[in-house]
């Protein structure tokens, strides 16, 4: 359920804005999409698993929060984001 250190080196390379960032908008809203991507998949198969479906639930708020402060700040940015992760809004 968890992701590697391996795909978050990967994420993290491909969403950064320079060299040390490993703490942008951007890094952390893409870490938190695998992670909801990796827990709808677990779902699949544990169908009743509500406490870690209440973690995902979180996750998911947590994620929002950042794009709408995304969207609030810099709307460029936003859109590119939400095109690369391929989100709907």
């Amino acid at each position: 359920m968890s992701i590697t250190s391996e795909k978050t080196v990967e994420i993290v390379s491909n969403f950064r804005k320079h060299e040390s960032d490993t703490g942008s908008t951007e890094v952390q809203v893409a870490l938190l999409s695998e992670r909801i991507a990796n827990l709808t998949e677990h779902f699949k198969t544990h169908h009743k698993d509500h406490t870690s479906r209440r973690g995902l639930l979180k996750l998911v708020g947590q994620r929002r929060r950042l794009l709408n402060y995304l969207k609030k700040n810099d709307i460029g940015r936003y859109r590119e984001l939400i095109s690369r992760l391929g989100l709907r809004k």
